[in-house]
């Protein structure tokens, strides 16, 4: 599968932020069903001894329309959290996005809502300081 745009900002983005990556891509097999999901990584927690461990889905939002790109990374977004809670329920799945994405398209009354009604968790991230600028 091709690599986003922006896989390698983001990727250099968790890393300033404190993330191992473990998997690029991060490939799971449910049920006879291949998936692969853009990153995985981990994080020690220090004050638990543990690590906190997460996968991530890359989206530029280049296309002419923002709608169905949000259409084809919802559907993504689902179907890996589904995937991810069979085999390893513990890693928490997170969709990437551009910071203009999020400032403009992300504030639509009707994506606020599907985000919130889905329950996506956002990492936005800032292309030209390749810096994670927030966790959603």
């Amino acid at each position: 599968m091709a690599k986003d745009k922006f896989h390698d900002v983001v990727r250099t983005a968790l890393q300033k932020d404190g993330w191992k990556i473990t998997d690029d891509p991060y490939e799971i097999n449910v049920s006879d069903v291949d998936f692969e999901i853009d990153l995985a990584a981990e994080q020690l927690l220090a004050a638990e001894r543990e690590s906190q461990r997460i996968a991530v889905e890359i989206k530029s939002f280049i296309s002419p329309s923002n709608v169905s790109e949000f259409h084809t990374a919802l559907g993504q977004f689902l179907n890996y959290r589904d995937a991810l809670e069979t085999i390893e329920p513990e890693r928490q799945l997170y969709l990437a996005v551009r910071l203009p994405i999020y400032e403009t398209f992300f504030q639509r009354r009707f994506i606020i809502s599907a985000v919130q009604r889905y329950q996506l968790r956002l990492v936005i991230y800032d292309v030209q300081r390749e810096v994670i600028h927030q966790w959603l």
